[in-house]
């Protein structure tokens, strides 16, 4: 053991666990607003609530559970109203069947994948997952799994194809996936996801009874946020054989700007849905009771559930494609912007084609760290690369979260980075 480590007072799992990027961007863009700069902070995948206030029925039940002192322990997997709600509405928007002991709840998404990968990855198993996507990496890493890391292409709007993971299929454990995906807003399409559900079946077919299974894990925490004729397709509902092996994870965060609230749930096969609310049950990550109350109490009202939902997509679909037209603008102006078309979730992908160019100082920019502090220093807008979500740090891709846009910022803003473009040293256009 070297020096380091026989000093080391911690464990080498957190000694080595790596911070968040975007905390530490994060971090930077306080700094700047607190010495006065002004700052569009579009980096956080969150909702600001004075523009994406909680709907006013889940509000209102969440006011008459407290006041009705609905503050005790909830039931460990979740109080059992609120997992018979979450089973209708499974049934009734994606026809999917599962029963209340399948179904798991937690305080939000989070600690739902947490427990997955601690139920079902050995250390030093392998856990197979494309970037960009969000803390696959490190829940990997607090799982002490190791990584099987595919880098996505933008011609395939950042999403995995069965024929990049199946080289790798045979060595996984469980393999990890996201639509709509965070951090691009992009979504499969029903082939895409039918082939990886295919291989997955076939492998497990492979390694036989004798075997452990690989495992999906679908994170669908935004499949109710798609836009236009866009469809969400899950694994369960393409293929009924691939049941015993998927874990959905899902909640009210994203779909009802609800992130505070912190309810989620998890669903799937009931002897692992078990085992992970004994892991949350050690660990005391339900959703408060008083939060479940309220959610089962405002599920049930499906008509005032569609209208709500409805309304958060019309307005964040408004955002998010705005700026898409802004930047496609700037790219048929000559400009080195690209962006896809926004399919779901909150999030517009963008590219700034900038490495190699030197800045009005004559700093040469040449990586994705320099480009968003150009933005950032120039534009006053702050956006996240790729590079936090596992991507490589020579992309020049962005997330651009739009849960705490003012509408009537956009053109402003639009107009600041095509200015910005123009100050730069090389020409641009």
């Amino acid at each position: 053991m070297d020096q380091k480590h026989q000093n080391m007072r911690v464990s080498e799992m957190a000694d080595t666990l790596k911070g968040s990027e975007i905390i530490r961007l994060a971090g930077e863009i306080n700094d700047k607003i607190k010495a006065g700069k002004q700052i569009h902070n579009y980096t956080i995948g969150d909702f600001d609530p004075n523009l994406f206030p909680l709907p006013l029925m889940l509000k209102e039940e969440i006011t008459k559970a407290y006041d009705q002192n609905e503050t005790n322990y909830p039931a460990a997997n979740g109080i059992i109203s609120l997992r018979k709600e979450i089973s209708s509405l499974l049934k009734s928007h994606l026809g999917l069947d599962y029963h209340p002991e399948e179904i798991l709840v937690a305080g939000g998404a989070r600690p739902l994948i947490y427990a997955a990968y601690q139920a079902l990855i050995n250390p030093g198993e392998k856990v197979l997952f494309p970037v960009p996507s969000w803390n696959n990496n490190h829940y990997s890493h607090l799982s002490r799994a190791n990584c099987i890391i595919i880098e996505t292409k933008p011609e395939h709007d950042f999403m995995p194809s069965a024929d990049e993971l199946k080289p790798f299929i045979s060595e996984a454990s469980m393999l990890a996936v996201c639509s709509p995906l965070n951090p691009t807003g992009t979504v499969f399409s029903k082939n895409g996801l039918l082939e990886i559900c295919q291989l997955l079946i076939e492998e497990n077919k492979r390694r036989g009874p004798s075997r452990k299974p690989l495992y999906l894990l679908f994170d669908q925490i935004y499949w109710m946020l798609t836009f236009g004729d866009q469809q969400h397709f899950d694994p369960v509902s393409l293929i009924p054989e691939i049941r015993p092996y998927t874990i959905y994870i899902d909640g009210i965060s994203k779909s009802f700007a609800a992130t505070g609230v912190r309810v989620g749930w998890a669903f799937g096969p009931e002897d692992v849905i078990s085992k992970m609310k004994s892991i949350l049950g050690h660990v005391g990550a339900w959703a408060p009771k008083a939060e479940q109350v309220a959610t089962a109490a405002y599920l049930k009202n499906s008509e005032i559930v569609h209208k709500d939902l409805e309304v958060l997509k019309e307005r964040l679909f408004k955002r998010l494609n705005t700026f898409y037209e802004g930047f496609t603008a700037l790219k048929q102006e000559g400009y080195p912007v690209e962006c896809i078309a926004p399919a779901g979730a909150i999030y517009l992908t963008v590219k700034f084609s900038l490495k190699g160019i030197h800045t009005s100082e004559g700093k040469e920019i040449k990586n994705s760290s320099d480009i968003a502090s150009f933005l950032l220093d120039s534009a006053g807008i702050a956006i996240v690369p790729f590079g936090a979500f596992g991507a490589s740090a020579d992309s020049e891709w962005f997330r651009l979260s739009v849960g705490t846009v003012k509408t009537s910022d956009i053109p402003g803003v639009l107009s600041s980075i095509k200015s910005s473009l123009n100050e730069l040293n090389t020409a641009v256009k």
